[in-house]
């Protein structure tokens, strides 16, 4: 149960973002065929050749987005296991995390949940790791109390 509101809760976040992004990159290609109306000179080039960094900027963006999209897709049907996996839900003394991809935090039952990606200082430090082993973040450590 929880961790079908977790994948919905990061599922939606990544969906924003893109539809945010996407947002973005219409409006500069809009700003791009305005650009190419305008009179020609050097301040011309200029603004075209900005608006074209920005839309490379933004494609990477997307397509970050669209790689932890598939990420995330992969641990759908995510089994429980021993030890800390991607799609694992992971309780400590400190503080909850699902470790599948970077999202904001989630409520859930009066328990607040942090979502975060492998990749992550806290995340790379709880891959791996099973029940009563500790890490140490930020001189704060923390004891894994249960793993779903």
């Amino acid at each position: 149960m929880i961790k079908k509101i977790l994948f919905s809760h990061c599922k939606a976040h990544l969906e924003k973002k893109i539809e945010i992004l996407e947002q973005q990159k219409k409006s500069l290609q809009k700003d791009l065929t305005s650009e190419i109306k305008s009179s020609a000179g050097d301040k011309h080039e200029t603004g075209r050749a900005m608006i074209q960094l920005e839309l490379e900027k933004l494609g990477n963006q997307i397509h970050k987005i669209e790689l932890n999209y598939q990420r995330l897709n992969t641990i759908k049907d995510f089994k429980a296991s021993s030890s800390v996996v991607l799609g694992s839900i992971i309780f400590t003394d400190k503080a909850n995390y699902y470790l599948a991809v970077a999202a904001d935090s989630c409520k859930i039952n009066s328990k607040i949940f942090y979502c975060i990606s492998s990749q992550s200082p806290i995340g790379k430090l709880l891959i791996g790791k099973k029940i009563n082993q500790s890490i140490r973040f930020n001189d704060i450590k923390s004891i894994i109390l249960e793993i779903k």
